[in-house]
Formats: structure tokens, sequence, C-alpha cells
């Protein structure tokens, strides 16, 4: 079922706000952004999960050793190649919050993660940082939805760089200024994710306004 058909069934479960962003038009839903039931609740949950999700507080913060930093770096490495040489500086601080992720103030700016299955720069990282690597471009249409913490469904795809990799981090960037809007976990590599017309293709993990983005230091 399409959006259209979904809100027919849906008028009060969800708020006008809502309405109007999946009313507006664009090649996104020219293509009929479709995902079950469950998905779509998902998707509605994850739009306000900002407001319900328990802040992230910050308990300590200091500096690592130089062989720390170096593990670091080289983790992010792994993940976007050369560009990791972006994130290279002479000081390195570590967040210790209630957080199961791991955050590094870098120069005094919070631009990197760390899961503990991976290292991967924040969204403001990102943005401060341009880097080539991880890319996934989104439409238009698709923007409302990534920003406000939506999974990535296949029509919105514009592009995907060959270095995606299932289960590994991305860049959600957008189509007109490549401008990253998210931080996401691909669900497939990129030959699959290209082969597909429909479904879910990313995992929406850190975007605009969330716990890790409002955290105060």
């Amino acid at each position: 079922m399409c959006v259209s058909g979904l809100l027919k069934h849906t008028v009060d479960l969800h708020p006008p706000r809502i309405f109007l962003r999946l009313n507006q038009r664009s090649r996104f839903m020219d293509e009929c952004y479709t995902f079950s039931d469950a998905n779509f609740f998902q998707a509605r949950e994850m739009n306000v999960g900002t407001e319900i999700m328990k802040k992230i507080v910050v308990k300590k913060r200091h500096s690592i050793r130089k062989s720390q930093a170096q593990d670091l770096l080289a983790r992010l490495f792994d993940q976007i190649g050369t560009s990791a040489k972006l994130f290279h500086a002479d000081m390195i601080e570590v967040l210790e919050t209630n957080a199961d992720v791991s955050l590094f103030m870098v120069n005094k700016k919070m631009i990197l993660m760390d899961t503990g299955n991976w290292v991967f720069p924040t969204l403001k990282g990102a943005i401060q940082f341009p880097f080539p690597d991880r890319r996934i471009v989104v439409d238009a249409g698709a923007i409302p939805y990534v920003v406000n913490g939506a999974d990535v469904m296949r029509p919105g795809i514009v592009s995907i760089s060959d270095d995606v990799k299932a289960n590994a981090p991305v860049q959600i960037v957008d189509e007109r200024h490549g401008k990253p809007l998210a931080i996401g976990i691909a669900l497939l590599d990129a030959p699959d994710m290209r082969a597909r017309t429909q479904g879910k293709m990313c995992k929406n993990f850190h975007h605009v306004s969330d716990e890790i983005w409002n955290i105060e230091i």
C-alpha cells in the first residue's frame, strides 16, 4: 500500500504535521514510497523518538592516550580510507556518558563516535569535514523523512557509492547540495542495493536533533 492509501486508514493516529509532509508531491512520492504497516509505524515512532528518548548525560571528559588515538583513527580508516586523515588532531578527548556509543572530541568539537563495532564521523563531523566515502544520496522528497529519523527506502535513493557495505555505517546526503542529512547503517552491499526497486535499504542511526546531536558538553 502506498502512502496515499495508508493515510485513509490512519487519520486518527498521525498529527497534521506528518499529514502535510506525506501529502507533498515529489519524485519520491510519485514513485509511491511503499512499505509495510509495521515499517510505517516504525518510521513514525522514529520521527518523534527524540521527544521521548533518554537524554545523553556527560559524566566525564578527558584526553585519550596517543596509542588510543592511533587505534581510533586506524578503525576510522577501515571505514572511510584516506579520508580519515581529515580527522587527525593533536588532542582527542573522549566523553564518558550514559549512552552505549562512545563520543570523541577532536580539537574540542564532537565529530567522531564509536559503537564498539565501528568508528565513524558524527553527523556534525561529516558536515564539518566533508568526505566522499560511504554515501547514499537521496532525492528532495526523502529529506523531511530522513532528517526526522526515518529509515531510507529504495524509491528515494538517487545513487550509492561503491564502498557501501551491509551492516556498515554510511552518510545519507541530499542530491542537490551533497550535504549530510544523517548517519545510517546500510542493510545491503552497494550492488545488491542498486538491484532493488523497493524496500528498506538503510537504517537511520543518527540524525539532526537526536540525542547525540543535542548533547550538552
